[in-house]
């Protein structure tokens, strides 16, 4: 049998899909240029008010200063400014008499094997994303954070998973997805089968199915207070079963170690750069300063 005739009209679909491709990288391309912009320009308002300085420019200056000092995201630190109480106007310090602790340690597997820790939190997540996926049995997955700012869940590491679906789940509420349903109940949730499994919304359903994944289990990163920080999750390209015992109980270390990880970074590391932009304000002494 011959192979079917090149014509005009899958010419023009090419095209249309070229071009669908193009609008996509486009809309993707921005969406990374003003994620955290409202929150960023919240936190330089108040960095002028409260430090009295001349412009925003400066402000963002001692921002993104203070984040390169201490190796945290413009807009985690932006997203901690903005939440924590203000400091004292006496005092040369943001958090007097903050007591420290030790970084914990972690004992899963990636974590040892990659020599993770020493602050950096990237470093962690991948770590705790890479261990989810071995244990799991697949190379499908992403890790969250919960949102500080506005509640939720929103996407800091992943793998496998297609564009459309880094786009769709960039940010999730609190209902319609088996990570919110972890997130809220603080409780590993397994999806054997995305396609009849109640807990997603008809649309969230859809992107998961079109990004390949059939079942999926997500474990929540918990605090030693137990509450919920994050989520890693992993997905599958086939229907699940359910998880053994040992899986399980691997996954729940995971998900406690990396908790309990993240809280500490919130009040070392996070706190250690806001206590950098402090100082950085105080002494700015009115000039202006330029983003590097």
């Amino acid at each position: 049998m011959s192979a079917r005739p090149w014509s005009e009209t899958d010419g023009e679909d090419e095209v249309v899909r070229e071009e669908l491709a193009r609008l996509r990288a486009e809309v993707r391309q921005l969406r990374t240029r003003t994620e955290g912009r409202p929150l960023i320009a919240e936190a330089q308002g108040m960095l002028r008010e409260r430090y009295a300085l001349p412009d925003g420019e400066t402000a963002f200056a001692l921002l993104q200063r203070s984040s390169q000092q201490y190796n945290v995201k413009l807009r985690t630190l932006a997203e901690a400014a903005v939440s924590v109480p203000r400091p004292d106007g006496r005092s040369a310090l943001w958090f007097p008499g903050r007591a420290r602790q030790a970084e914990p340690a972690l004992s899963f597997a990636e974590a040892r094997d990659r020599r993770v820790g020493r602050g950096n939190r990237s470093e962690v997540l991948t770590a705790a994303l890479s261990q989810t996926l071995s244990v799991v049995g697949t190379d499908m997955g992403n890790v969250q954070i919960v949102d500080r700012a506005k509640g939720g869940l929103r996407i800091e590491r992943h793998t496998g998973h297609t564009e459309d679906f880094v786009d769709f789940f960039a940010y999730v509420g609190e209902e319609g997805t088996s990570c919110a349903k972890a997130a809220r109940d603080v409780a590993q949730v397994t999806v054997q089968d995305v396609a009849t499994d109640p807990v997603f919304t008809d649309d969230a359903r859809a992107a998961i199915l079109h990004a390949g994944s059939r079942a999926c289990h997500s474990v929540p990163l918990t605090t030693s207070s137990g509450r919920c920080v994050g989520m890693v999750s992993a997905h599958l390209e086939r229907p699940l079963r359910g998880l053994t015992r040992p899986q399980l109980k691997a996954l729940t270390v995971v998900g406690a170690e990396a908790g309990e990880w993240l809280s500490w970074y919130d009040r070392t590391v996070v706190l250690d750069a806001l206590e950098h932009l402090h100082t950085l304000g105080r002494a700015h002494g009115g000039a202006r300063i330029s983003r590097r």
